[in-house]
């Protein structure tokens, strides 16, 4: 079946609530009380409705294989349960949940028993509940899905906001607690509403692992710690540090398939993502995100990074492809010719490519890039990383809009839209350019 976005905000909402209901339920059977689950105060965990909409904008094409159904639903799911739990950690300097008891986990953020419960899931709503759940939902008149959808996304835009906010005071009393006396305690709590102590008190109801006093004992080691360290441009995982990787990795991988295509079809063609520069937006971003999700296993050994790089390459390849046919219309690679893709957006062969590429990366690049980044004065360091985010992100727009106008002009040139924008993208980008740019890319329906 075919997904539309009024599918996709019906199912977000659907399954975020049955995803509450589902935690409060078990919640109650093992503490045997009622506890507020998730990360906001409404009925809803969003983390489940994020994976069911996960689930429909990426395996539609799997139902015809109920094993490469299960298999992706499993990986798509993992990611999203390791990626939710690393950055709730960074936001509470805590484990929202921990999975560190249960055997085969990773980190604690996932566990091999509940993985294959999310693919199972993934069976189970992309085969028999989404088509009647959707098929339901189409029943609705137009007017009153949208002031539903409008009014339940905005009510958690707020609440989220009100959340986040309640959540920094806590980090904030943290930090003022650990510099005022014990006598003083009492005043500051005057200082907080009582919308804040309530939300804050049912976070730490919900998770256990987010208490005061810890936040305080932790602000306290950061504070000693940071005294005693000299200050390093971008030291560690840091934002700064991901921001370099991603460029020159955006930069070696063009350079890389560039010589790559050069060798083996003896044909110079330009590999770049962008309309600007040598960049290969694919490659870049797999170094951080690759950097980003390995680094804390980087001393693992070299069979454990190449299994985990050829999985996690996999599904980031995969993902890329279905997201580039979706928004732009446009296949930019196609491996249909190999053995053992699937659904020619990915082979078994490059994925092992991806896992050598972990290895390599993790134990002979990065620490030597990774020393080169921290030896840039911070100040610099830092105009430097903010202009090349400016550039690129402006970069990766107009590239957009010029695919947009390109497929637009190919596909439906007699009602294609004549204003200042397309006269710009017309003259600036034309077909022979795009081309040029884009050797590789098949416009599809």
């Amino acid at each position: 079946m075919e997904y539309t976005l009024n599918h996709y905000i019906w199912l977000f909402f659907i399954y975020s609530f049955i995803g509450w209901c589902v935690e409060v339920c078990w919640s109650a059977i093992c503490r045997r009380r009622f506890v507020n689950r998730g990360f906001v105060s409404s009925p809803l965990c969003p983390i489940y409705g994020v994976g069911a909409v996960l689930f429909a904008v990426f395996l539609p094409e799997l139902t015809k294989n109920p094993f490469f159904l299960f298999l992706g639903g499993l990986l798509l799911a993992t990611m999203l349960e390791y990626a939710t739990g690393m950055i709730m950690e960074r936001i509470f300097k805590k484990k929202l949940w921990d999975y560190s008891h249960i055997k085969h986990n990773l980190s604690g953020y996932v566990c091999v028993r509940y993985s294959l419960l999310w693919g199972a899931l993934a069976l189970v709503t992309m085969l028999f509940v989404n088509p009647v759940l959707c098929g339901m939902l189409d029943m609705i008149p137009r007017p009153i899905s949208l002031v539903v959808q409008w009014t339940g996304a905005i009510l958690l835009i707020l609440d989220i906001i009100t959340t986040s906010m309640a959540i920094l005071g806590m980090e904030i009393t943290a930090k003022r607690l650990s510099q005022l006396s014990e006598g003083m305690h009492h005043t500051s709590k005057l200082l907080e509403n009582k919308l804040t102590v309530s939300i804050q008190k049912r976070m730490q109801k919900s998770f256990p692992s987010i208490d005061r006093e810890h936040m305080v004992e932790d602000f306290k080691k950061k504070t000693q710690e940071t005294s005693v360290e000299k200050k390093v441009f971008a030291q560690g995982c840091s934002f700064y540090k991901l921001v370099c990787l991603f460029f020159i990795g955006a930069f070696l991988g063009d350079i890389t398939e560039t010589i790559f295509c050069l060798v083996t079809m003896g044909v110079l063609m330009s590999r770049s993502s962008v309309v600007w520069g040598p960049f290969s937006i694919v490659w870049g971003l797999g170094c951080a995100l690759l950097t980003l999700f390995l680094y804390r296993y980087r001393n693992k050994s070299d069979r454990y990074i190449f299994a985990a790089g050829t999985l996690l390459g996999g599904i980031y390849e995969y993902v890329c492809s279905v997201f580039t046919e979706l928004v732009f219309g446009t296949v930019f690679w196609d491996y249909s010719g190999f053995a053992f893709n699937l659904g020619g957006r990915i082979n078994l062969l490059y994925c092992f490519f991806w896992g050598i590429a972990a290895v390599v990366w993790l134990k002979l690049i990065y620490p030597r890039l990774s020393r080169l980044i921290e030896m840039l004065p911070c100040r610099q360091g830092r105009i430097l990383c903010n202009c090349m985010v400016v550039f690129m992100i402006i970069n990766m727009v107009v590239s957009s809009l010029a695919l947009a106008r390109y497929t637009e002009r190919n596909t439906t040139p007699e009602t294609a839209e004549e204003n200042a924008l397309t006269a710009f993208l017309d003259t600036r980008f034309p077909d022979e350019r795009m081309e040029r740019i884009y050797p590789n890319a098949v416009i599809v329906d």
